[in-house]
């Protein structure tokens, strides 16, 4: 291994502040005591051979795969014999989509189509000749769409090139019109129908994006002619409009397999075989008409206005509004079948102040198949005082694998907080009086009462002090409270019919038991102290002194590839080295393979153009004479999928996976998971998100985050911090809402996950929130993830947020308690310098952003004794 050496590019800020002098740094003194740093080396490997480690998180990605994915319709033909003979169509058949674009991608080594995974599986493909005739089709339309971003940026070197790939995501073409005489003798056909998403841009009512295309349905039209049983397979990032594949009853099988990853054919086979029995559960809820949504005219490009987006729906999201307004959608969330059936039993609840438990027996009540059932608790408020949904979701578990006849027994618990709700009034979490309706089953409409919570008077679980306020004027819609209290009391005449048991309960307010600061924290605090003025504005702007500032999403020199990089203005003289970030919802996001010369040291082909698409618009080779390394990493399910799965202990295995990943390329930080609400089926990036609803999105990012930090030096960046709705003018757009529907819908998430999970980073959003930037808010980022949540690691800024299109105020970053700017610009300097000359920016605050950064640094595999955080 090579001992690694940064080839510098220049370091314009440092000879500005006088701190770079005849090629070093000078007063060169007073390094961190016990820190020990490593020696760096080459991450990459200087070897094409597939590594057992690949083989392993393979094998990982294709069980969450699997896991993830939800039959929806299924009337008797699944599943099938891997021996049948079947015709393969559709635009995802041959090119699946793995995933979405932009700083989501993954560059991985192969991935798996459906067709190439059904072969695998032994199937007989009678449709090979139409999969190849696509496979050309797409890659003339794929060298087109190149062609056309690369004459409209002028190049891929320009800082317009990124805004425009982003922009102009690549459409599917059709396939050629499938013949009837293809279809002789077959009897079984599967249509793959695929979308592709990305940052930077919402989808649209479009035939070919939410609905079919003309060339789709008439596809379908013939293979429902021709053949007796069609099987439909979803592949896309986000809900599509598939009520009519409902209403045909040649179509007996209907599969959403959203972005499933690398494995996703073979997984897809997994499920079709039955080698695993389905047991995916939905995240959202699917509208039997988009216009079924309470934002559907309303959501960014909807109404013309991507300003100001108004959150008229309140706390009312998903199927928190499908439930209270009566609406009735075609598949409720939590909803999805399986080979198998399954009895869910609630044997006992207990309650004190600050938890409710129910223990629950499952029983697979099928005869054939073994299977997995997941238990949805969730509970009615009563509507005397504040008008609440009609239910939410409190918790949830999944069994094992359980035979036919085979039971489980599970604990599944929830905390006091689950139940209660904001009153915007007394700035308070409110247990109000009344009583609390239990209810188990497999999906939100599926339901069964199984005890009450009786609350005899009203607490205030924990007073807060009021954030985010709103600057005009806000209509919120609110469902009929008669119906609702009648709902309520329905359940309640239920339970008082069947005898259910009611349980006292009284939260009482909880104190906030502070971390205390650990050796790291002091030892960093000791540091901040001696640094300059210049040194302490330098650490809260990523690392721009190798060029990073020109690029987006390939940022990073000691990681080709990686995001970026935090400052190493502190390494010679102060022994603290920048440590690098990667992008990746999906996985680690890294150049797959590039070529290092031993005698320059220089990297080639490491740009932006590598990065994205696994190269596909980058058109230099490798140098002559220079070693070729690999960087092969692991395309995991998007996080819908993974949500999907509703298994948390899988959850952290993944984590586990890409932390494995994180360590062997030197890697401290993912810039994930992503943990934004669905608000609407349009957004651009839901694919990245978990759900619709605030506890899954919480549950499923924090154990994401306590696999990735039970390895040592390694961490994650939950984001966007907060309100990230939608993609278009994601940059200006104004995210209006009460503060009720900001903490119970859009923060709940975040503060499940830092409470429960802590860590190491935040990433802020591009958007405003009530008028002010989300990097430049002191409510959210110190006022709760500190003060109220006792969050311990840092925050950061998306990517370009304090360039001139992005609107954050540097110095506002760090008075707000943004601790680094992300990847940083030339004028963040000045403008953090005249802020602190003007008195807008207290010392005290820089030092406090520079002592965080520290403190995680010094937690991360840049130094010998890391452990796993939080240490």
């Amino acid at each position: 291994m090579n001992r690694w050496r940064l080839s510098w590019t220049g370091f314009p800020e440092a000879m500005a502040m006088g701190l770079w002098v005849n090629g070093k740094f000078r007063n060169h003194t007073g390094k961190a005591e016990n820190m020990r740093r490593i020696t760096r080396t080459f991450s990459s490997s200087n070897s094409p051979e597939i590594t057992e480690r690949e083989q392993k998180n393979r094998r990982i990605a294709r069980r969450a795969a699997a896991e993830g994915i939800v039959l929806l319709k299924n009337e008797g033909i699944l599943p099938l014999s891997p021996e049948k003979a079947v015709a393969l169509y559709g635009a995802g058949a041959g090119k699946t989509v793995k995933g979405g674009t932009g700083s989501g991608d993954v560059n991985e080594r192969e991935a798996v189509s459906i067709f190439q995974g059904l072969k695998d599986a032994g199937f007989h493909i009678t449709s090979e000749s139409w999969i190849r005739d696509y496979d050309q089709r797409y890659q003339r339309a794929r060298m087109a769409w190149k062609q056309e971003i690369l004459e409209e940026s002028g190049g891929t070197d320009t800082t317009e090139f990124f805004q425009i790939y982003s922009s102009h995501a690549f459409h599917m073409p059709e396939g050629r019109r499938i013949e009837k005489v293809e279809l002789e003798n077959i009897n079984t056909a599967i249509y793959v129908i695929s979308r592709i998403a990305g940052e930077n841009a919402d989808r649209f009512t479009e035939c070919g994006d939410y609905y079919l295309s003309e060339q789709e349905k008439e596809d379908l039209h013939i293979l429902c002619t021709e053949c007796g049983n069609v099987i439909v397979i979803l592949n896309a990032g986000g809900q599509i409009d598939v009520k009519e594949l409902e209403d045909c009853p040649q179509i007996k099988a209907v599969l959403f397999i959203g972005e499933p990853g690398m494995e996703g054919g073979h997984a897809l086979a997994d499920i079709l075989t039955g080698h695993v029995v389905p047991c995916g559960k939905l995240t959202d809820t699917w509208a039997k008409a988009y216009e079924d949504f309470p934002n559907a005219d309303s959501f960014s490009h909807q109404n013309g206005n991507t300003v100001s987006e108004n959150y008229q729906e309140g706390i009312y999201t998903g199927y928190r509004y499908f439930d209270s307004f009566g609406v009735e959608p075609l598949y409720p969330f939590g909803f999805g079948l399986s080979y198998t059936a399954f009895d869910i039993r609630c044997d006992r609840i207990e309650a004190d102040s600050e938890t409710v438990s129910l223990e629950v027996t499952v029983k697979n009540i099928g005869k054939v198949f073994s299977g997995k059932e997941v238990i949805q608790v969730y509970c009615a408020c009563p509507q005397e005082g504040l008008t609440k949904e009609a239910k939410r979701l409190c918790s949830f578990a999944k069994t094992k694998e359980l035979r036919p006849g085979e039971s489980q027994s599970m604990t599944v618990s929830f905390p006091a907080k689950a139940v209660v709700s904001y009153n915007m009034e007394k700035s308070a979490w409110v247990a109000e009086a009344g009583r609390y309706i239990l209810q188990i089953g497999n999906s939100s409409r599926d339901l069964t009462p199984v005890g009450v919570l009786n609350v005899e008077k009203e607490a205030i679980i924990e007073k807060v002090a009021h954030i985010c306020p709103l600057q005009v004027e806000l209509q919120e819609i609110t469902p009929e409270k008669e119906a609702l209290k009648q709902y309520v009391n329905g359940l309640q005449k239920q339970a008082e019919e069947e005898k259910l048991p009611v349980i006292p309960f009284g939260p009482q307010a909880k104190i906030l038991r502070r971390r205390p600061v650990n050796e790291y924290g002091r030892q960093a605090a000791e540091l901040v102290e001696k640094l300059t003025t210049e040194e302490l504005i330098a650490m809260v702007i990523g690392e721009i002194s190798k060029g990073q500032s020109s690029v987006l999403g390939a940022a990073g020199v000691k990681v080709p590839g990686s995001a970026g990089e935090t400052s190493s203005i502190l390494d010679e003289k102060w022994d603290v080295p920048g440590v690098s970030m990667a992008d990746g919802l999906a996985g680690l996001r890294l150049i797959k393979r590039y070529s290092y010369d031993p005698d320059t040291e220089k990297v080639y082909g490491a740009g932006i153009s590598h990065a994205l698409e696994g190269g596909f618009f980058a058109d230099d080779g490798e140098e002559e004479g220079a070693e070729v390394r690999y960087q092969y990493c692991t395309a995991i399910p998007v996080g819908t999928v993974l949500a999907q799965t509703w298994n948390l202990p899988l959850l952290e295995e993944v984590g586990k996976a890409i932390a494995v990943e994180m360590q062997e390329f030197k890697v401290s930080w993912w810039l994930a998971p992503g943990m934004n609400i669905h608000r609407n089926p349009f957004c651009g990036r839901n694919f990245e998100y978990y759900s619709e609803d605030p506890p899954i999105s919480g549950m499923m990012a924090a154990s994401i985050t306590k696999g990735v930090q039970s390895v040592p030096g390694v961490g994650t960046v939950i984001k966007h911090f907060a309100c990230n709705n939608q993609e278009d003018n994601r940059k200006g757009s104004d995210s209006i809402l009460s503060e009720r529907a900001l903490r119970e819908i859009y923060l709940r998430g975040f503060e499940i996950a830092v409470r429960t999970s802590q860590p190491m980073a935040i990433m802020t959003s591009y958007n405003l929130i009530n008028g002010v930037h989300a990097a430049n808010s002191l409510d959210l980022c110190t006022t709760a993830a500190r003060e109220e949540w006792d969050f311990q690691g840092i925050i950061m800024t998306d990517w370009t947020t304090t360039y001139a299109d992005g609107g954050s105020i540097p110095w506002k970053c760090a008075a707000a308690g943004n601790d680094l700017i992300m990847p940083g610009c030339t004028g963040d300097f000045e403008n953090i310098r005249q802020a602190l000359k003007s008195g807008e920016l207290k010392e005290e605050k820089l030092r406090e952003c520079v002592r965080r950064i520290i403190t995680v640094l010094y937690q991360t595999l840049e130094f010998e004794d890391c452990r796993s955080y939080p240490g």
